[in-house]
């Protein structure tokens, strides 16, 4: 059998794109069984928090069950493209959707506090067992990370065109910008639903951290361009606005557009001579 690598499973330019456009990732069926089997007698003990900024070498010691979750090849892969090597951990948590608790989460945004324009952190979302409908996967609405509200403002609303309730096999991994809109949905199920998060900072430039060999692919701007049912006729164009600005960032291109939506407003004269 080849062994494969880290560099085996990075992210094509056109999957960087999808992000970019849609702020989350979805892995499906990942992690193998026996990881999951492991990760539903250790998660409800809970795993000790570490301090704001820890690496991860020294957040995770080498062959503890955090470590080789994230150390599996195709979560690896996916990690170094969106944040690099040697990220730092902002915080970690075990969320646990109790069974038939009666409520749900407010849709909100992790500390969106944060308005860096061309950086992003990543939060890790992990399903060791199979989410059905019943049990109230988290709902996020795609596109949704580029328009900033601050937390919870979005807590009042209950349903937009076009949200996405996870419903999932058992070890999927799921990556999300730390600004998309999401909230765990109530399980009217039997059974409890258990989500590890990890929220990563970057510590160097996310730029071309991907498999960039498609990177002129014609299905990187399609796929920057997506729309979403939610979005305003006028305001949803600024969505676009800010891909374009998050990906000349991500690429260094600093000409990259989508139907001249910088390009346009780009029209400053020269400060005069002299």
């Amino acid at each position: 059998m080849t062994r494969t690598t880290i560099t085996d499973h990075l992210l094509t330019s056109v999957q960087m794109a999808r992000f970019v456009a849609h702020g989350s990732l979805r892995l499906d069926a990942v992690v193998p069984a026996e990881l999951n089997a492991e990760a539903l007698d250790v998660l409800p003990a809970g795993i000790p928090p570490v301090p704001y900024g820890t690496p991860v070498g020294q957040a995770y010691p080498e062959g503890s069950f955090v470590r080789r979750l994230i150390e599996l090849p195709s979560v690896a892969g996916a990690l170094r493209s969106l944040v690099g090597p040697d990220p730092n951990i902002d915080h970690h948590a075990v969320h646990v959707r109790e069974p038939r608790e009666g409520q749900a989460q407010p849709l909100h945004a992790d500390a969106i506090i944060d308005v860096r324009p061309d950086a992003f952190d990543v939060q890790l979302m992990y399903y060791p067992a199979e989410v059905t409908l019943e049990m109230g996967g988290t709902l996020s609405v795609p596109g949704s990370h580029l328009r900033r509200t601050n937390e919870s403002d979005t807590g009042r609303y209950q349903n937009l065109r076009g949200q996405s309730r996870l419903v999932c096999p058992a070890g999927t991994v799921v990556f999300l910008h730390h600004g998309l809109w999401h909230g765990g949905r109530r399980n009217d199920s039997d059974t409890p639903r258990y989500m590890f998060k990890i929220r990563f900072n970057p510590t160097v430039p996310q730029r071309l951290l991907w498999d960039t060999s498609d990177l002129t692919d014609p299905r990187v701007a399609a796929e920057l361009d997506a729309h979403f049912p939610w979005y305003e006729q006028a305001t949803g164009r600024l969505e676009r606005y800010n891909r374009v600005l998050l990906w000349r960032a991500l690429t260094g291109d600093a000409d990259f557009d989508l139907e001249h939506w910088v390009t346009r407003v780009s029209n400053r004269p020269l400060e005069a001579a002299g």
